[in-house]
């Protein structure tokens, strides 16, 4: 009699979804050791960006300001956290539009199916290009308070995480001639050396 074939769940296909696009590469950035300080700035910035409330522009926010910033900010982790930050773009749209409507003190724009469809549509009138620019200014002011909370909270995570998942060894040559003792004795053995050096040439 054959053996029927097991029936995966739903659940478990999320969870392997979940754990290739998300766990595997979170893994390999962590075990390259970078610092802790630059891996929570980069994915503060990647979720920062991740939430604009333009869909389709996130990535090319975060490919702008990965070559902005060059070395200071690392590049893997800032397209991770903005992949991440992709399901929670658009219920973040409303708080910025609202945040911005009360800051230019703009009309409450209704958000009716028919407002929706204009936009999806691309039928866009002059309410909704104005809602539009009103969200981005929400964003706007909202940015530079989301990156520093997200890098206040995801600072501790990122050092522990990289102290226990950095596989790279560190170096013993390194440490050694960070050591105050070592550093005098060599700075000494320059200097001696290069008097020795200007003597010989008289």
């Amino acid at each position: 009699m054959p053996i029927p074939a097991p029936v995966s769940s739903p659940m478990s296909g999320v969870a392997g979804w979940v754990e290739k696009k998300i766990v595997d590469p979170l893994m390999q950035i962590l075990r390259r050791g970078t610092a802790p300080k630059q891996l929570a700035f980069s994915a503060s910035l990647g979720v920062t960006l991740g939430i604009f409330p333009i869909c389709g522009v996130t990535v090319f926010l975060c490919g702008l300001a990965i070559a902005l910033l060059g070395s200071h900010c690392h590049a893997p982790t800032v397209m991770l956290s903005n992949f991440v930050a992709t399901p929670i773009e658009l219920s973040l749209v409303i708080p910025f539009l609202r945040l911005g409507e009360g800051i230019s003190g703009g009309p409450h724009f209704p958000l009716t199916a028919d407002a929706l469809k204009k936009v999806l549509t691309v039928q866009a009138s002059r309410e909704v290009l104005l809602s539009i620019v009103r969200a981005i200014l929400g964003w706007v002011v909202a940015a530079p308070f989301i990156l520093a909370v997200l890098y206040i909270l995801l600072l501790p995570c990122f050092k522990f995480l990289v102290q226990k998942f950095n596989t790279t060894p560190s170096s013993p040559k390194r440490s050694l001639l960070n050591h105050p003792e070592v550093r005098l004795k060599v700075d000494k053995l320059l200097r001696n050396e290069g008097c020795d050096g200007a003597e010989s040439l008289f």
